[in-house]
């Protein structure tokens, strides 16, 4: 409930403020319990007022219903907190009947975040900063960075950007990301004070903290959850993903690599391991003349540790395992994420990835011989990769090194099986990623694996474990419109956001807590960044571009040319100032090779990019790499946008917090049905028949429904070719989800044989649709117009599924 500073009569009753309005008479005698423990006798107008307050400007919300419904929770000695609690919450089941409800479920959790703070008596951002100091969550040099500029920054707030919160953005942030007194758990910051003490622990003066401050402030970029978590505090870990080398084949290589990741962990960091060096069941351990059990036992203990170290309970502790499919234990290894077998052999906690190399790629469409080895006999086939790795693999065959030989098809048809049943066992490529990666300029870099969401490709070894921290723009506020209402794309904006962005992720570097030594190292030679993004759907919908239309994907292959040329312009300037990276004279960008370069890509505007060559030739680059695009999951919510470069995955979906579950539906769909005076009870009825889908909906002409198609129904050709062909633009790689409503081995063998041969570096989930089914128990006459199932599809054996998927690409009919 929020506060107010008039003094209304206890007499005052609801029907003084809205005549007609029935209120209980015993609410007179009534008392409620404030924060600070006292009573006080009822006031319903209190409640009418504080709602209608939080409503101003909203013309599609009816206040009074929210505050009835507050009132009607009300009983003697009800405390402020609960009351406050209704409000929100029936404010948020409201939202997928009208979407400004959101906007009022967030201004009231907004006022009672305020009172929160204020029952600590801190009024001011320094205040805030002061608090959390003597309290020992705040780090020595933030507090001090806001004493010594205290007027300035407190002067700095701008409370007016809170009101860009959507409810579940301001949920999440309320929930996760404000810092909390360490034994009331109460917090101590506001929105908006968190927004500046994140920007205070990155700045190196108060001007370039405020202006962060305004940038992430206004949800037009956000730095990962990291950055947002730990930026001024006591443990400034903010850096998102971690990519350690294979362990080598010893127990103490094993066992440094399990404490590695178990310290990386703690701090909120998301793992990427290879596992390509570590021997395969069966083979010999001389030094106990017995047989090694394989990879599948030490998994089995790195699942165990994963679970255990949670990150402090912000978030669970995340893995992702990456093996090559040349090691004998390659089917095991498909089989951790099974939901049968049996349960000693099984890794729940753990993501699996596969890292594949063009070999194995042309020996499934060729319909060839795969060889399967033990590493111990072919040590050198982690660190080869393109022409050096076929010569190698191909000697150790013709001298008969491998352990067993299978059909290529085979192994590709489990992977495909591993990624229908469980959406996991995802598709890297090792080539791809090896052959443009600017890092591997020179012998002996090699990429070894990705991170835990295949964005970040970086080299590792024994010494070096790769470091990335991240941001994402948001790229939904980057639209503008003129005077007759026409939406264009801002470049200029996105050149300012770009410029101010990647000074701050170049900053972490320097400032961050690195948990182990090796990551410390690594990180101060290469300096990389990922520079990412998020709204790509909303850019589409302002636009109103359909997806896969031409018109869209030049559209994002120009928005992702602005963001590298920006950044690699950024970088320049940081390279002027402070000097190259250590390892500058290593990569190809010492060469003059630009990444189009090496996608043989040729830009529009090429004498920008030539004056830039000879800039850079002349000072080199502050950062190795700084372009990656992350799934944004957490961030997209905070923003109120989608998330990062995918589709909508319905017009009508669901929104869990700790609050409960809640129904939402596009807000720009209901704009456009509102302007075709179609919004209402019966149009939300058959969204939710029709999971969301507006296919259907025959009053609606093409140009829309084509508009707001579900990922569901949009090809995923289309998402591919987009991925491609904002490569050239991309020095690392982009989490690419890719969605089949009912996978088959046949369709996803086209699929990510497509995607192969397109050239991506990384793909990550596929997403099949039963987990995104809306329950309809609750929509009058549901089960009389749910369709009979369909009958089953004929049995197609995996070979005769993949042999059919690659000689008819466009249409398995096998498969169907």
């Amino acid at each position: 409930m929020a506060a107010t500073t008039d003094r209304i009569p206890v007499q005052t009753t609801l029907s003084d403020v809205t005549p007609g309005f029935p209120v209980p008479e015993e609410t007179a005698v009534m008392h409620v319990r404030k924060r600070n423990g006292s009573l006080e006798p009822v006031d319903v107008n209190k409640i009418v007022r504080a709602v209608q307050r939080c409503a101003h400007g909203l013309q599609h919300v009816d206040s009074i219903r929210v505050a009835s419904k507050t009132i009607g929770g009300l009983y003697d000695g009800a405390t402020t907190q609960e009351l406050d609690k209704i409000s929100i919450d029936t404010a948020a089941s409201l939202i997928a009947e009208e979407p400004q409800y959101s906007r009022l479920a967030a201004r009231l959790l907004l006022a009672t975040i305020t009172k929160e703070v204020s029952n600590f008596n801190l009024y001011s951002f320094s205040q805030s900063i002061n608090y959390g100091h003597h309290e020992g969550v705040v780090s020595n040099a933030t507090a001090e960075f806001v004493h010594t500029h205290a007027r300035k920054l407190n002067d700095a707030i701008d409370d007016s950007f809170s009101d860009r919160f959507e409810y579940f953005g301001l949920r999440t942030v309320y929930d996760r990301y404000l810092l909390r007194d360490p034994l009331s758990r109460r917090i101590i910051e506001t929105p908006q004070h968190f927004f500046l003490r994140v920007a205070c622990g990155l700045a190196q003066s108060p001007n370039e903290a405020i202006n962060f401050y305004r940038l992430i402030a206004s949800l037009d970029y956000l730095p990962s959850s990291p950055t947002l978590f730990n930026s001024g505090t006591k443990h400034a870990q903010m850096s998102s993903c971690y990519l350690h080398d294979s362990p080598l084949d010893s127990l103490d290589s094993i066992y440094d690599t399990y404490k590695n990741v178990a310290l990386l962990s703690k701090f909120s960091g998301g793992i990427g391991l290879a596992f390509h060096r570590v021997r395969s069941e069966g083979s010999l351990i001389r030094a106990t003349n017995g047989l090694s059990n394989g990879i599948v036992p030490w998994l089995r203990t790195l699942d165990s540790s994963v679970a255990a170290v949670n990150q402090g309970g912000k978030r669970k502790g995340a893995c992702c395992v990456y093996l090559e499919p040349w090691h004998a234990d390659i089917e095991q290894f498909l089989e951790l994420r099974d939901n049968t077998g049996d349960v000693a052999r099984r890794t729940h906690n753990l993501n699996l990835a596969n890292w594949i190399s063009d070999l194995f790629m042309q020996r499934v469409e060729a319909d060839g011989t795969w060889s399967l080895f033990d590493p111990k006999d072919v040590p050198q086939l982690p660190d080869l990769y393109g022409d050096d790795f076929k010569a190698a693999y191909e000697k150790a065959e013709e001298e008969k090194l491998y352990r067993r030989q299978i059909k290529a098809r085979d192994l590709y048809a489990r992977m495909m099986r591993t990624l229908a049943e469980t959406g996991n066992g995802w598709m890297t490529f090792k080539d791809a990623t090896n052959l443009k990666c600017n890092q591997t300029g020179e012998q002996g870099n090699v990429v070894h694996l990705s991170n835990l969401c295949t964005e970040i490709t970086e080299v590792t070894s024994s010494d070096q474990t790769a470091v990335c921290n991240l941001g994402s723009i948001n790229l939904g506020r980057h639209v503008t419109w003129d005077a007759d209402g026409r939406p264009s794309f801002d470049f200029e904006k996105l050149a300012r956001t770009v410029h101010t962005a990647v000074p701050m992720l170049d900053r972490v570097i320097d400032i961050n807590y690195y948990p182990i030594e090796e990551a410390a190292s690594s990180n101060a030679k290469w300096r990389p960044v990922g520079l990412g993004l998020m709204g790509l759907q909303d850019v589409f919908f302002q636009m109103r571009l359909a997806f896969d239309s031409p018109e869209a994907q030049a559209l994002s292959t120009r928005i992702q040319e602005e963001i590298y040329y920006a950044a690699m312009e950024a970088t320049c300037e940081l390279a002027e100032k402070y000097g190259p990276h250590e390892t500058f004279a290593q990569t190809r960008m010492a060469k003059g090779k630009f990444q189009f370069d090496l996608w043989g890509v040729q830009p529009a505007d090429l004498a920008r990019w030539e004056a830039l060559r000879a800039r850079i030739a002349k000072s080199g680059v502050r950062n190795s790499l700084l372009i990656a695009i992350a799934p944004t999951a957490t961030i997209a919510s905070i923003a109120g946008c989608y998330e990062c470069i995918e589709p909508q995955i319905s017009n009508l979906f669901k929104r869990e917090t700790l609050s409960g579950e809640f129904l939402q539906v596009n807000r720009y769909l209901i704009d456009e049905l509102k302007a075709r005076n179609l919004w209402n009870e019966e149009m939300r009825v058959r969204l939710k028949m029709a999971e969301g889908s507006v296919q259907g909906i025959e009053e609606l002409p093409e140009d829309v429904r084509l508009l707001y198609r579900t990922v569901w129904e949009i090809p995923m050709r289309s998402l591919i070719d987009m991925a491609a062909a904002r490569n050239a633009y991309l020095d690392q790689s982009q989490s690419l989800n890719l969605f089949a409503e009912s996978p088959n081995i046949g369709r996803l063998s086209s699929m990510y044989m497509y995607a192969w041969k397109k050239g991506l570096k990384t793909t990550y989930y596929l997403r099949s649709r039963p987990a995104t089914k809306i329950a309809k128990t609750t929509v009058p006459g549901a089960a009389a117009r749910v369709s009979a199932p369909a009958a089953p599809a004929p049995a197609v054996t995996a070979s005769a599924a993949i042999a059919c998927s690659l000689e008819n690409p466009e249409s398995c009919e096998a498969c169907q």
